[in-house]
């Protein structure tokens, strides 16, 4: 997987810099334990961090290729790129002589033969800088679906770029500044293309290259979703649906480490695992490992809430005997998601204070603990918003609130629940309904449209749409952090832009022939699921309901309003902080608790001016 990180200067001597560009990199050694490279040359230095997943020997980076004149690209990849074979082929048809088995080599030698048109023939997950030496210019190029991060800074005579903010913060040219519209994004719960959170900080788009000159910074989109007429019956659809599942899983378990399947008992983490054992079996490489997260009582104390009507334990171990694969449950108590270190870690991964508290730390202790065994995992994530699986897509309140619909569900209101702490004077700056009507705003400017298509059939393409370039962001960027924080590579099949392209464009009424939500995964996957999983309703990411948990989060709190000299309280009310610390547990109270604790700590670590 790796982690990638730059400064271009066209002004100044970079080998004169190799201190702090090594300093950039080594902050990228999480998402890349097993070794570590950096190239500098008078005007370019690019630094990597490897995992190393594929030919463990040959794929060194940076990897630099040579003409006839001496180096002529210089390439720092993150990412798997499924169809490396295929394109090793039809570039050793075109002349091209490889030296290493890695896709990395592929991806470098598709910049040689295409330049920046490369990404068009790129199937995977990947966020790239190529540093064309011959030009003296920067590619930065990111996944279709920005299943990989990348962030850039501009500088008066270049940019620096990294996989992560922390990478481009280790460079004293950057500033670290949270700006009104910084705070905004931050506590939007909308994840708004291109905006970095930190003032002057940018994070490529999903699908675009941008491009570092000297005459400057250029951005172009290479992909985006387009509308399309379906012409396929419910029949065709399920079965290419089912053919592109059965392909994409196949390619994704490509791997010369260890790799295992993330399991949850729901439809779409079920059908990957039970989809990945089946192929191992068949090409006689045995079974898959799964693993799933649980909390200590949870299952024997479980209460329906809100989201979750069952708990996931009784049905990951349905699949795991059904589908013959070897399980492993990872039960954490709360002790060990209020350790202090954990949570110290997890805000060092994120770089910003989320305020999801307990499911990001228990999502980090899964991913360290599955570290131990594999380094290869692979997700369910994704297919909720690929096929309509979340409660609000079939809540009519929700579809025509006028917003985004994740934002007019009690479901996922409580994420906002920041809101309830901010100063008078601060929530009247930040005008977060504002500014989310604006960023919802542009988001339908950019919806496709198909001559003809009105009514249901075009409010459910513009929520499909929101949720595909808006909402997955926020999962897939909490994914990414807690996996690389601890060198785990997580795959998500559901994420391959076929697959998106395809069905964002299969009308609604087909999405859900059957009166149910996803109607089409379940059709795809129906012999390879026991009943009970295939008739499971939708229970997301479990957060723990143990009341010790809240016990300990409200005394974390209210040992901190003891201290009104905390950086957060140039943005937070401390008398309502108080009053909801003292009063009764709720999600809506732990969510706002939960970023009380992150803005602390991030303010005074990160060293984060406010300029507001």
């Amino acid at each position: 997987m790796c982690g990638i990180s730059g400064w271009v200067d066209f002004e100044r001597d970079l080998r004169q810099e190799r201190e702090i560009a090594q300093e950039m990199t080594d902050t990228m050694a999480c998402r890349g334990p097993d070794d570590r490279g950096l190239w500098i040359a008078p005007h370019a230095a690019i630094g990597h961090r490897r995992l190393a997943i594929i030919d463990l020997a040959g794929g060194r980076q940076p990897m630099v290729a040579e003409g006839e004149e001496g180096e002529t690209a210089v390439l720092s990849y993150s990412g798997e790129v499924y169809n490396f074979e295929e394109l090793r082929a039809e570039l050793s048809a075109r002349g091209h002589r490889f030296r290493t088995r890695s896709d990395t080599e592929v991806v470098l030698r598709a910049y040689l033969e295409w330049g920046e048109e490369l990404a068009g023939h790129l199937n995977g997950m990947y966020a790239f800088a190529v540093w064309d030496a011959r030009s003296e210019e920067l590619l930065l190029v990111r996944d279709r679906m920005g299943i990989k991060p990348l962030y850039y800074y501009p500088t008066p005579h270049g940019v620096l770029f990294g996989s992560e903010p922390k990478a481009i913060l280790a460079n004293p040219l950057a500033q670290r500044v949270l700006d009104a519209g910084g705070l905004r994004e931050l506590l939007s719960f909308v994840k708004t293309p291109e905006h970095g959170i930190f003032s002057g900080m940018y994070e490529v788009r999903p699908g675009q290259v941008v491009k570092v000159s000297r005459d400057g910074i250029g951005k172009r989109r290479y992909w985006r979703l387009d509308a399309r007429e379906h012409a396929d019956d419910v029949r065709r659809t399920v079965e290419t649906v089912r053919g592109l599942l059965d392909d994409i899983v196949a390619r994704q378990l490509i791997s010369d480490v260890p790799l295992c399947a993330l399991l949850s008992g729901g439809l779409d983490s079920s059908l990957i695992t039970a989809l990945a054992a089946r192929l191992l079996r068949e090409q006689g490489l045995g079974s898959v490992r799964s693993f799933s997260v649980d909390f200590a009582g949870y299952t024997e104390n479980f209460k329906p809430d809100l989201t979750r009507s069952t708990p996931d334990t009784p049905y990951v171990h349905e699949l795991a005997r059904h589908a013959r694969v070897d399980h492993t449950d990872i039960v954490l108590d709360s002790a060990e998601l209020m350790d202090p270190a954990v949570r110290a870690a997890v805000l060092r991964a994120r770089d910003l204070p989320m305020g999801i508290g307990d499911m990001d730390s228990s999502l980090y202790l899964l991913f360290k603990a599955i570290r131990g065994h594999s380094t290869v995992a692979l997700s369910g994530e994704s297919a909720d918003e690929v096929f309509g699986g979340y409660r609000w897509f079939h809540d009519r309140e929700a579809v025509e609130s006028g917003t985004f619909p994740w934002l007019a569900s009690p479901a996922t209101a409580v994420h906002a629940g920041a809101e309830l702490l901010l100063r008078e004077d601060v929530a009247r700056l930040a005008d977060l309904r504002g500014y989310r009507d604006e960023r919802y705003r542009e988001a339908l400017a950019e919806v496709p449209r198909l001559p003809g298509e009105d009514g249901h059939e075009r409010r459910m393409r513009e929520v499909s749409y929101l949720h595909l370039t808006r909402f997955v962001q926020i999962l897939l960027d909490r994914k990414d952090r807690m996996s690389m924080a601890v060198g785990l590579e997580v795959r998500v099949p559901f994420c391959d832009h076929r697959l998106v392209e395809y069905v964002f464009n299969v009308p609604w009424a087909m999405k859900t022939f059957d009166g149910r939500e996803k109607s089409l995964l379940r059709a795809a996957g129906a012999d390879l699921l026991p009943d009970s999983i295939l008739q499971r309703v939708k229970s997301p990411y479990p957060a723990t309901q143990d009341p010790s948990y809240d016990r300990a989060l409200h005394g974390r709190v209210a040992e901190l309003l003891q201290h009104p000299d905390s950086p957060a309280a140039a943005l937070v009310d401390w008398d309502r902080a108080r009053e909801i610390a003292a009063g009764p547990p709720s999600p809506a109270s732990r969510s706002a608790l939960e970023r009380l604790l992150q803005l602390d700590r991030w303010l005074r670590q990160y060293r984060v001016e406010l300029a507001l």
